[in-house]
């Protein structure tokens, strides 16, 4: 990566620019080293390859999160992941789903942080399984409730030490993982769980739309993304579009992550198939239920991904291989949104 210098409010240093553009990402490699004071770039935009994006920011041994519930899914993060073969990765997720049965399959973690697990609607994640149930096991794992998570990344992108929680009272998770902790209420009135914070290396989400600076809105069911995102050092934003500030800015609600916090994004159209996304197109059933039989077996699982992620570059050849019937048969029919009008105050 290139060194690009620049001089902004009477402090000079040296940042880390391509190919992502580097007008607020957090962790692109700020200096004071060889300052040359005189010479100001202006950059606002933060495109960038899906290759690019995972070659520079997530590495061998982080903990990686891709989040979004239900839909938005980055399953194109996660292939890229695998093709560039790293390793000793913590995978870190609400509701695991079929992108960490194969993520795992593939090699790439060496452990799984997570609530609840399976093949949504199908059953299990049979790859995930086979790891955790061998002797000695090749999967460390580190399970809690849905809220436990969320509670994690809140804490996490708060700087909180731990965020206490009722949830945990007759259950047996706090038996199964010691980092669930009881803790007297500092106010005198009895004692609840505390769970530690969860700080990602790298967060990334999959959104409907984005500004080129990061701004990123989405619409339809949410999870924690926002709260992975904040806690992160790194963020990768993969969207369906990247549109105009003014659209953003028209519609500011819908924004959940703001660009200063986004180190990269990535334009990856069907980028969450086979998860969908809302208002683009739907949840493709029929992968699930394949998936099920082909994860039982340990062969067909690693012939599926020498097939759909190793014998593909990238998206496009993975969506061409998918067809185009498929593809068509995914969209959905319109249902417009209102609008409302915030009011000109000028």
């Amino acid at each position: 990566m290139a060194d690009t210098v620049c001089h902004a409010l009477g402090r000079s240093e040296r940042i880390d620019t391509a190919p992502f553009g580097g007008s607020g990402g957090r962790s692109m490699g700020v200096g004071l080293a060889d300052v040359q004071p005189e010479v100001r770039v202006v950059t606002t935009t933060k495109v960038a390859s899906m290759a690019d994006a995972v070659r520079e920011l997530v590495r061998d041994g982080d903990t990686v999160a891709i989040e979004g519930f239900t839909h938005l899914i980055s399953f194109a993060a996660g292939h890229e992941i695998i093709r560039q073969g790293r390793r000793d990765l913590t995978l870190a997720r609400m509701t695991p789903d079929v992108i960490y049965d194969q993520m795992i399959a593939a090699g790439v973690a060496r452990k799984l942080v997570f609530s609840w697990l399976g093949n949504p609607g199908v059953g299990g994640l049979n790859a995930i399984r086979r790891r955790i149930e061998a002797d000695p096991a090749e999967l460390e794992i580190e399970e809690y409730s849905h809220f436990g998570m969320v509670a994690r990344y809140t804490a996490g992108a708060a700087k909180l030490p731990f965020f206490p929680l009722r949830s945990y009272f007759e259950t047996d998770l706090p038996k199964a993982n010691p980092l669930i902790r009881e803790i007297a209420s500092p106010y005198g009135d009895g004692v609840v769980y505390a769970v530690p914070p969860l700080r990602p290396d790298v967060t990334i989400v999959h959104a409907q739309r984005a500004s080129a600076g990061g701004d990123t809105q989405v619409w339809g069911l949410l999870g924690c993304q926002k709260e992975a995102a904040f806690a992160a050092e790194r963020v990768i934003v993969v969207v369906e579009e990247v549109v105009d500030e003014a659209v953003i800015r028209a519609d500011p609600n819908r924004t959940i992550i703001p660009g200063l916090i986004v180190d990269a994004v990535v334009v990856e159209p069907w980028g969450a198939h086979p998860s969908y996304v809302q208002g683009a197109y739907d949840r493709d059933n029929r992968f699930y239920l394949d998936w099920d039989p082909i994860s039982r077996d340990e062969a067909a699982t690693q012939a599926w991904l020498r097939d759909w992620v190793h014998g593909v570059a990238d998206r496009a050849e993975y969506l061409e291989k998918l067809g185009a019937e498929r593809v068509a048969s995914l969209r959905p029919g319109s249902a417009p949104s209102g609008s409302v009008d915030y009011g000109d105050y000028r």
